[in-house]
């Protein structure tokens, strides 16, 4: 093996991989080596080289001098025989983007701990994987292994860099359940403290993974596939690999032995591992030309990320519902909350979708306090208009066509073969593609869902469908959506997200044209008091209140603020909270009779 590294937990406490590569066949004019700068899945220079603490190379003994060339790259001096080069990475992001250690596990992504050889990035790799002095730590790596011990340390190979780091790592002394779900090998191990029932979550998530499998038809992409998974106190977060996903959700949300029923937060990781899982398919093989060959240097630009990730996100809870896990009132209660969700940002009238995907680098990954008024997610939007681009689909075709065509047609004209042809999709071919496949002409739903800020016709498409809207205030600031039977009236607001600070109650987000940015406040503007009445977070909603008149108008309040450490006073007018909580229930009496319904839910 031409290239090889190795990994050892060197310093926990200090939270120090130390990482060698030996190149056996060096640049003559010096070889150059280089980390990524961001890890696919997640669209954000994170700059992952700032976290080398320490590098140095040697050959034959002598110790070769290493240039740093930029930010991510250094060359060594030429040599003649073999070049070894070592260096310490600090890992201590618990997220599932980076690399931890410490000494309860270490986990790593390989755009974190593993150079490139300039030049060779298409060369096998092996890689070494060396024990802590913790005995209890077991491996768990979709890598194909080589040789390794009864608890998974040794020996691994990759094909390619790009192989090499598409395998995250967990070491720790992790649980773990496996499964069959169409004849391929299934593993979940769960890191961190939890009382999770892993038969029945293996149970469940075998149900999702059949039929993401036979939605796209067999075989399936991967020999096997790992879910590894981090139970912490709180926390959310998925990336997808070419055979596995990291996650990271809230020990409680996993399943309890003595629980039946499937709790919100076990229908949210379900709803979790089903998103990464699909990404099998749909941008880990399927996936934009602009990604076929990844340049994990700079940023990859591409106006198709609502096709990647939105669609995903349409397919995710869907999957939970056609797979036998979640009820067709319980798939509408998860479709209201996506649905308030994108209600409640004014950027929606501000950001399209292709343009939400070409700024994912500057703008989804590093939400400021202007966001919701500035930018739409092509995960939440983009899976309403893969909504509305089914239902139009199957209404147009009398429900002989729908998306899951499409979603098939992509996988056997682009996913199937990718491996060896590598060939992505262009930024103008998923349109017509979709058009083709199906025979309907979806050039105006397209302008209007893509390139324009206008809205989505979600509610005539699921009135055809026997669906009843019901658009509200929120009743609480917990409310995400769904169905009230009683929905509470509307309140006085002041149009922006507060939090609980030491002083009273601080504003998060200030809303567009809302009553607390007419009136002059500001995202982190600290209110302590109204009326000359003190502000808590509990009593801010009846302080509001006070300003409504027997005519149900309403007065403008005094209010005292601090912005940074100055005092201030201003007179600020509530208004009625904006009908932006949507609920969706389906028609009981209608539903059995609706075969366009059942088609569309597959139930």
């Amino acid at each position: 093996m031409s290239i090889q590294y190795k990994i050892t937990p060197h310093h926990i406490a200090a939270h120090l991989f130390a990482v060698e590569l030996t190149i056996e066949q060096p640049d003559a004019a010096g070889q150059i080596v280089h980390l990524p700068s961001w890890i696919p899945g997640s669209y954000l220079l994170r700059e992952f080289a700032k976290h080398i603490v320490s590098i140095e190379a040697e050959s034959a003994g002598v110790r070769v001098p290493l240039t740093k060339l930029d930010k991510s790259s250094w060359q060594a001096a030429a040599v003649a025989a073999p070049l070894r080069v070592t260096y310490q990475v600090y890992a201590f992001d618990l997220s599932v983007r980076g690399a931890y250690l410490d000494h309860e596990r270490g986990f790593f992504n390989g755009t974190s701990v593993f150079l490139a050889v300039a030049g060779q990035e298409d060369q096998p790799c092996g890689l070494t994987i060396v024990p802590s002095q913790n005995n209890a730590w077991k491996v768990a790596t979709s890598m194909p292994a080589q040789q390794v011990d009864a608890a998974g340390f040794g020996q691994y190979l990759a094909q390619n860099y790009d192989d090499l780091i598409d395998h995250p790592v967990e070491m720790s002394d992790f649980s773990q359940v496996e499964f069959m779900a169409a004849g391929v090998p299934h593993r979940i191990i769960i890191a961190g403290r939890h009382q999770a029932d892993l038969p029945r979550l293996a149970h469940d998530l075998q149900k999702i993974c059949e039929y993401q499998i036979q939605f796209f038809a067999t075989p399936a992409p991967f020999k096997d596939y790992l879910f590894l998974t981090l139970a912490v106190g709180e926390g959310y977060g998925g990336l997808e690999h070419r055979a596995s996903t990291a996650l990271i959700c809230n020990r409680s949300d996993l399943p309890w032995a003595h629980e039946t029923e499937i709790k919100d937060g076990y229908r949210q990781f379900l709803g979790l591992c089903s998103h990464e899982y699909f990404h099998s398919w749909n941008v880990k093989r399927i996936k934009p030309a602009a990604y076929a060959p990844y340049d994990l240097s700079q940023e990859n630009y591409s106006r198709l990320l609502w096709a990647f990730e939105g669609i995903t996100s349409y397919y995710d809870d869907l999957c939970l519902l056609r797979a036998g896990l979640i009820t067709p009132q319980s798939y509408l209660d998860l479709l209201s909350q996506t649905i308030t969700s994108v209600e409640r940002g004014y950027g929606r009238l501000v950001q399209n979708l292709e343009d939400a995907s070409f700024d994912t680098w500057i703008k989804y990954y590093r939400p400021d306090e202007n966001s919701p008024n500035a930018l739409v997610s092509y995960y939440t939007k983009g899976a309403l208009f893969a909504l509305c681009l089914d239902l139009t689909i199957r209404q147009a075709t009398q429900q002989q066509k729908s998306l899951d065509d499409v979603m098939r047609a992509l996988w056997q004209e682009y996913g199937l073969n990718f491996e060896t042809a590598g060939r992505g999709i262009a930024e103008s071919e998923w349109e017509t593609l979709a058009q083709r496949v199906t025979g309907v002409d979806l050039s105006d739903l397209f302008e209007l869902g893509l390139r324009s800020t206008a809205p989505l016709p979600l509610q005539d498409l699921l009135a055809d469908l026997d669906v009843v809207w019901q658009q509200r205030a929120a009743d609480s600031a917990q409310d995400r959506g769904g169905w009230r039977a009683n929905p509470a009236p509307s309140k006085l607001t002041l149009a922006a997200k507060t939090a609980s600070d030491p002083l009273g109650v601080k504003l998060v987000n200030v809303m567009a044209a809302g009553a607390a940015e007419v009136a002059g406040l500001a995202a982190g503007d600290v209110l302590v008091a109204i009326e000359g009445l003190r502000v808590t977070a509990s009593n801010l909603d009846v302080l509001l209140a006070s300003a409504q008149g027997v005519d149900r108008s309403a007065r403008a309040l005094r209010v005292h603020a601090f912005r940074r450490d100055e005092l201030f006073e201003c007179q600020v007018t509530p208004i009625s909270a904006v009908l932006d909580t949507v609920g969706l229930k389906m028609q009981a009496e209608f539903f059995n009779d609706s075969k366009a319904t059942r088609k569309w839910l597959d139930v």
